[in-house]
């Protein structure tokens, strides 16, 4: 499973990321803390490095640098033109000179963290990342880029633009994901279909849980807003979340009971750092609540009903459309945008009406 902490910076999810670990790990699970956040090591007490490092008994954290690992699946890249290429392009390109563009730093962190959670080494991964908008968006790439990937691949290599950037496709690609797509053989290229089944297990990791997010928010406006907000922003990326975690309780827990129904609140101790024991033992079981958490969409097929979980958002907030190809339905709803594939039999029905109810739910009816 993958476990991380969403909320407003500064309101102790760093914190509460390392007393998990440590929590985790006292229970017998094999833990890693996968961090971006360059003041961790100095809460562990421990230098990170780009290679698991031991931190106690069942604990190990690793520091996900981006230029570490642009440069290590740029060689990667290198590797699998020389086997292919009888004169290589790109070995006179250093992963060492690559710059990291917007956006691949969470593409790239994303890739690690599936590897290290298909590797079978770890019962649980702590992601430390911005726990923002941006963490979201990052866990959101295998359903996004999936939904290009189907709607755009023949209309691309049809295309005079296909085919001309075809030839950059492939080491882009690889330097991101691992993967070696090309844009001739996206559909039938063993490397392709091996991209597409990656994707398809990143959208299965969170449909079914394995990847859930807590709230972390203060007893301050600014905080309770911004985890509200990151709450209904996490349905629209399919993010798990399975709790709020109120760090230095005061008077706003029965507040935050009402606000984030049907979620559970538990109250945090303030504590100094290095006392993880103490502040591990009040957090709740990070794992075993998961399987509680309310879902992001719930389909009915006999009731031909689709019932999409929207926290946080007000009825003018959302937008709900369909594609004439009437295969989905799309949802705009916090700066975000979600498809959402319509099983049999209501693939290829059109939406007859759509209701938003007072639980923060919106009813869509075939």
């Amino acid at each position: 499973m993958i476990l991380t902490f969403l909320g407003k910076g500064g309101s102790g999810r760093s914190a509460i990321a390392i007393a998990a670990a440590y929590q985790l790990a006292n229970d017998g699970k094999r833990v890693l803390l996968a961090t971006q956040d360059p003041t961790t090591e100095l809460l562990l007490e421990t230098p990170l490095t780009s290679e698991p490092t031991s931190v106690s008994s069942q604990l190990w954290a690793v520091s996900l640098q981006a230029t570490v690992l642009l440069e290590k699946s740029w060689e990667e890249v290198k590797k699998l033109e020389k086997q292919y290429l009888r004169s290589p392009l790109l070995e006179n390109v250093y992963g060492q000179e690559l710059a990291v563009l917007p956006g691949m730093e969470q593409a790239l962190a994303l890739n690690s963290l599936r590897e290290y959670y298909e590797s079978g080494d770890y019962d649980v991964i702590i992601f430390d990342g911005s726990g923002d908008l941006t963490t979201l968006r990052m866990f959101a790439i295998p359903e996004h880029l999936s939904w290009y990937v189907r709607r755009f691949r023949d209309l691309f290599l049809n295309s005079d633009l296909g085919k001309t950037v075809s030839s950059f496709i492939q080491p882009i690609s690889s330097a991101i994901l691992n993967v070696t797509w090309t844009a001739e053989d996206l559909t039938d290229n063993p490397n392709a279909k091996e991209g597409t089944q990656m994707l398809e297990r990143g959208k299965i990791a969170l449909s079914e849980g394995k990847v859930a997010g807590y709230l972390v928010t203060a007893d301050d406006p600014y905080a309770l807003k911004t985890a509200k907000f990151l709450w209904g922003s996490a349905q629209q990326s399919g993010l798990t979340i399975a709790g709020v975690l109120l760090n230095q309780e005061t008077t706003v827990r029965d507040l935050l009971q009402s606000e984030f129904s049907p979620l559970p609140v538990t109250p945090l101790p303030s504590i100094q750092p290095g006392e993880w024991e103490t502040l591990g033992n009040a957090l709740p079981d990070l794992v075993g609540s998961v399987a509680n958490a309310p879902s992001s969409v719930e389909i009915d097929r006999t009731a031909r009903t689709v019932k999409i979980f929207l926290p946080g958002f007000s009825k003018k907030q959302i937008k709900l459309t369909q594609p004439q190809n009437q295969q989905e339905i799309t949802i705009d709803a916090g700066d975000q945008r979600r498809n959402i594939q319509l099983p049999p039999p209501l693939k290829g029905q059109a939406v007859k009406g759509a209701k938003f109810l007072e639980d923060g739910h919106l009813l869509v009816s075939f």
